[in-house]
C-alpha cells in the first residue's frame, strides 16, 4: 500500500514506532516509577501522589490480589472514577499479572451485570459510591473478592478522613449497601488491602507482550456492549505512537516531564487511558478531576497552576466555553487542545481557538485501537474539520463492502491495521468474523474519505446515515454545519419515518439564545444545504443525552427520548 500520508508528517515524526523494545506493559510501568521515582505523577484535590509512592502502592495492592489466589491473567474490574486509586489499581493489577477490565462508574445494575458476567472477572476495585449497584448484581457474577475503596482513601489521613465524612455525610452520595458474604466471597476495604499487601512480596508478572492487558469494553451503543481484547504490545504500541505524535508541540517546555495533562476524560475510557499511560512514559504528571461536571471548580482547578495538555469531547470543550467564569482561565501555556471520542464541530473549534488562541486538534480512534487511530498534526494553527492523518506504524484503507479499496476520493469504510488494533472481541468469534477483512484490516462502521495528501475525513457511521428520497445524508454534515448558525451551542440530527421520503431530518438544538427560532435555523440550513440535505422538522431542547464521556446518544433521540 502507498502510504501517501507520510509526506505529510511534521518535522521530527518518526514513521514507525518499536513496542519491542518493552517485554510488555508492566515493564514500561515499571522502568518509569524507577526513574521517576521522586516525581510528582498525579495532583487531586491539591493532594500530589509521586511515581515512587505509585510504585508502593500498586507493589502492595498486587502483592494483596496475588494472596487471594487468582489464577494468571485473571479477570479483575475496575469501578473508579478519576481518583488516586484509579491509578494504583491498574498498575497493582498489571504488575500482579492480571487483565483490567474498566468499568462505568456510573452503570446501571444490568450494564454491570451484563461486563462482569462476559468478561469473567472474579474480582472488582469500586468506589463505595457504586456499591448498592454491585449488590444488586454480584450474586449472579463470577466475582469472589470486593475491594471497596471510599473517596478520602489516598488524600491524607485527616483531609482524606473529612473528604470521606463529606462525601458520606453531607453530600449524602453513598447509598447504603450491604455486600453478601456468601460462597466464600471476601469485602476488603482499599486501605486495608493496602496495608495487607506492605507486608507481603509481588511476585513478578510473567505477562509477556501477547498477554491481554484490558478486556476494553466498547460503549454499547448499538448494543450490548463487547469486550475489545487488548494486549500489552497493543497498549504499549499506543503510548509510543502518542509520544511520537504529540512531542513536537511540547518543544517550548524543552522537558516533556514537565508536562502537566489534565485527566478530566474519565479513566476508564480508552481515551483518556491512554494519554494517561503515555504520562508515565514521559515521567510527566496528570491533574485529576473527579467531576468535570462541575464546571465552576473544574475552571478553579484549571487556574491554579499551568497546564498543557487538555484532552476533551466537543460537548466539554463547548460546555467550558459557555461557562461565565471560563475567560478568567490563563491558556499561554496550553499546547495541545485534543478533541477525540466523538465529531469536533467547526463551530465550537473556532470559538475554542478565539478564547484559548490554542487551535482545536482533532483526532479519531476507538476502543479497539487503543483510542489511537489518526490525529491532525499538533502544531496545526488551525482545525481542519478531517480527523488527520493515520499515525505512526498504522495504515488506513478506504474499502467498499466487500473489502476492495475504493478509488482516492471516494467514500468508503474506514478500515485500520497497526500494532495497535485489538487481537478481537472477546468470546465473539462471529463478531470477529465481520470485523477484519480478509487482508487484515479491522473494519470501524465509519465511512470517510481520504484525500491525496493522506488526510481523512469522516462523512458518518453506517448506521447514523439518513436516507431522503435515495440520496444519502450524513448527520455529521449537517451537525457541523447547523453548529456554526449564530445562537446555536450544540445540535443533532436523525432520520424519522416519511412515507414520501423514506426518511425525513429531524434536528434537535439547544440555543443561547431565546430568541432563536425555527425558522431561523431552517433558514440557515437552506442557505447553507443543498435542498434534500435541509430539515424537515426543528426542536429546541434545553440539553441533549449524552454518555458519561459526552457523547450525543442519536439512539436515545430516534427513541424519543
Amino acid at each position: 500500500m502507498d502510504k501517501i500520508w507520510l509526506d505529510s508528517y511534521p518535522a521530527g515524526v518518526p514513521h514507525d514506532i518499536n513496542p519491542e523494545q518493552y517485554r510488555s506493559l508492566t515493564h514500561l510501568l515499571e522502568e518509569s516509577f524507577k526513574k521517576n521515582a521522586s516525581s510528582p505523577f498525579s495532583v487531586c484535590m491539591d493532594r500530589w501522589m509521586s511515581y515512587g509512592e505509585l510504585d508502593d502502592l500498586s507493589s502492595a495492592l498486587g502483592a494483596w490480589l496475588q494472596s487471594m489466589g487468582l489464577e494468571p491473567g485473571a479477570r479483575v474490574a475496575i469501578m473508579l472514577p478519576n481518583i488516586p486509586q484509579f491509578a494504583v489499581t491498574m498498575a497493582g493489577v498489571l504488575r500482579a499479572g492480571y487483565t483490567c477490565v474498566n468499568v462505568n462508574p456510573l452503570y446501571t445494575a444490568r450494564e454491570l451485570e451484563h461486563q462482569l458476567k462476559d468478561s469473567g472477572a472474579t474480582a472488582i476495585v469500586i468506589l463505595e459510591n457504586f456499591a448498592r449497584t454491585l449488590e444488586e448484581v454480584i450474586d449472579a457474577t463470577p466475582v469472589k473478592h470486593v475491594v471497596v475503596a471510599s473517596m478520602g482513601d489516598l488524600l491524607g489521613f485527616l483531609f482524606g478522613s473529612w473528604i470521606t465524612f463529606a462525601v458520606r455525610h453531607l453530600a449524602k452520595m453513598v447509598p447504603a449497601y450491604k455486600l453478601p458474604l456468601t460462597d466464600g466471597r471476601t469485602v476488603t476495604s482499599f486501605n486495608r488491602a493496602i496495608a495487607s499487601g506492605t507486608r507481603m512480596t509481588l511476585k513478578p508478572s510473567q505477562a509477556t507482550m501477547d498477554s491481554i492487558a484490558f478486556l476494553q469494553y466498547t460503549g454499547g451503543t448499538t448494543g450490548l456492549s463487547k469486550g475489545a481484547v487488548l494486549t500489552h504490545r497493543n497498549i504499549v504500541a499506543a503510548v509510543l505512537q502518542a509520544e511520537a505524535w504529540f512531542t513536537p508541540a511540547l518543544k517550548r517546555i524543552g522537558d516533556v516531564s514537565k508536562t502537566n495533562s489534565i485527566a478530566a476524560l474519565p479513566l476508564y475510557h480508552i481515551f483518556a487511558l491512554t494519554l494517561s499511560l503515555l504520562a508515565i512514559r514521559w515521567g510527566s504528571h496528570l491533574t485529576l478531576i473527579p467531576n468535570p461536571r462541575d464546571f465552576g471548580k473544574f475552571i478553579e482547578v484549571l487556574k491554579k497552576r499551568p497546564f498543557h495538555m487538555l484532552p476533551a469531547v466537543n460537548t466539554l470543550f463547548n460546555a467550558l466555553l459557555q461557562h461565565p467564569q471560563f475567560k478568567s482561565v490563563d491558556f499561554s501555556s496550553l499546547c495541545v487542545s485534543q478533541a477525540g471520542g466523538m465529531a469536533a464541530s467547526e463551530g465550537t473549534a473556532r470559538h475554542w481557538q478565539e478564547a484559548t488562541g490554542c487551535a482545536m486538534v482533532e483526532g479519531w480512534g476507538m476502543s479497539e485501537t487503543c483510542a489511537i487511530g489518526t490525529n491532525n498534526p499538533v502544531t496545526s494553527k488551525e482545525f481542519s474539520g478531517t480527523i488527520g492523518l493515520p499515525l505512526p506504524g498504522i495504515q488506513i484503507a478506504i474499502k467498499d463492502d466487500d473489502g476492495h479499496s475504493v478509488a482516492q476520493g471516494e467514500p468508503g469504510e474506514i478500515c485500520i491495521h497497526g500494532p495497535n488494533v485489538m487481537t478481537g472481541y472477546y468470546n465473539q468469534p462471529d463478531e470477529n468474523a465481520k470485523a477484519f477483512t480478509a487482508d487484515g484490516f479491522m473494519r470501524t462502521g465509519d465511512i470517510g474519505i481520504m484525500d491525496e495528501r493522506g488526510y481523512t475525513r469522516i462523512v458518518d457511521r453506517k448506521k447514523d446515515m439518513i436516507l431522503v428520497s435515495g440520496f444519502n445524508v450524513f448527520p455529521n454534515e449537517l451537525e457541523n454545519v447547523i453548529s456554526l448558525c449564530p445562537g446555536v451551542v450544540e445540535c443533532a440530527a436523525i432520520g424519522i419515518a416519511d412515507e414520501k421520503q423514506g426518511e425525513a431530518i429531524k434536528v434537535f438544538v439547544v440555543r443561547n439564545d431565546p430568541m432563536l427560532t425555527e425558522e431561523d435555523v431552517g433558514k440557515y440550513c437552506r442557505q447553507n444545504l443543498t435542498g434534500y440535505k435541509v430539515p424537515k422538522y426543528i426542536e429546541f431542547r434545553d440539553d441533549l443525552p449524552k454518555t458519561n464521556v459526552g457523547k450525543i446518544l442519536r439512539r436515545e433521540l430516534r427513541a424519543g427520548k
